[in-house]
């Protein structure tokens, strides 16, 4: 686009088939289900939602990318998502659609919608929550579906076209630096587009809160954390974007480790780590 985009974040309202009872309740063991409807003004409209997010930005640029985010954004009837989907790129500096859900709740008729969309000259991408290939790790942390799920829907989309993002979570109980890239190597066998890193923290109101406190929680240090995301770097093909390589939380909302309090911690340790061991793709 011949200049930097920033994205919008949207909530719509949407709800998550491992909170509704659909699958299960409570979501998944990492996630503070209580902090989602004090983060986010759901009583706004998406156009309201998408001006209140250009007005914070201090230096604004002349194009954005519509990011539902919160919750399971594919999750609702067809005519209600294009209704929501519509709202959101109707302005014309609204160039780009992402749309954060489930891989168990991407519908043919979703991805048809989504096509459509790009056919129209939007950007699209569709981000897929995985977290971890390993299906007894799925399991652990209640996730509700397997990697099979997963590898079905990202088949689909990109046999039509759609760009796929993938979240891994590094640090989830029951695995190390091994487990992660043995993930890493099944998301790009199964193929991928994107990807995004998160070290897991732990924050109030999971259900991970309550191990953490109980002294049950063992949670990555930043060194483990920017060697193994730099492992997993050199491990990618050059042509696959990675959106995210870390990510953070605040206080008292963040419980631990404390680094992940702290925007560019991850960031520097990891380019620091690129820098001294090579970069992208260079250990293929």
């Amino acid at each position: 686009y011949g200049e930097r985009l920033r994205k919008l974040t949207i909530d719509a309202k949407f709800t998550c088939p491992n909170r509704d009872g659909t699958l299960g309740r409570g979501g998944c063991t990492f996630c503070n289900v209580a902090s989602f409807s004090a983060e986010h003004r759901t009583e706004l409209t998406i156009t309201e939602q998408l001006s209140q997010g250009r007005a914070r930005l201090v230096k604004k640029p002349s194009k954005y990318i519509a990011y539902f985010q919160a919750y399971t954004s594919t999750y609702d009837e067809y005519q209600l998502l294009k209704q929501k989907y519509d709202q959101a790129i109707q302005e014309a500096d609204i160039v780009g659609l992402c749309v954060g859900t489930r891989p168990d709740c991407v519908s043919d008729d979703v991805l048809a919608l989504l096509v459509s969309y790009q056919q129209r000259g939007i950007d699209v991408w569709l981000e897929l929550g995985l977290q971890s290939a390993n299906d007894a790790t799925l399991k652990r942390i209640n996730r509700g579906h397997d990697f099979a799920t997963y590898a079905d829907t990202v088949t689909r989309a990109r046999a039509l076209g759609l760009k796929v993002c993938t979240h891994l979570i590094l640090g989830l109980p029951g695995e190390a630096h091994q487990d992660y890239m043995q993930t890493l190597a099944k998301v790009l066998e199964t193929g991928v587009d994107g990807l995004k890193l998160h070290p897991l923290h732990i924050v109030e109101g999971s259900v991970m809160a309550k191990a953490w406190r109980a002294g049950k929680m063992q949670l990555l240090t930043l060194e483990d954390y920017s060697y193994s995301a730099s492992e997993m770097i050199r491990h990618t093909p050059k042509e696959i974007i990675f959106h995210r390589v870390t990510a953070y939380a605040k206080k008292p909302m963040l419980l631990g480790p404390d680094w992940c309090g702290y925007r560019w911690n991850g960031l520097v340790a990891i380019v620091d780590n690129l820098a001294a061991h090579g970069g992208q793709g260079e250990a293929l």
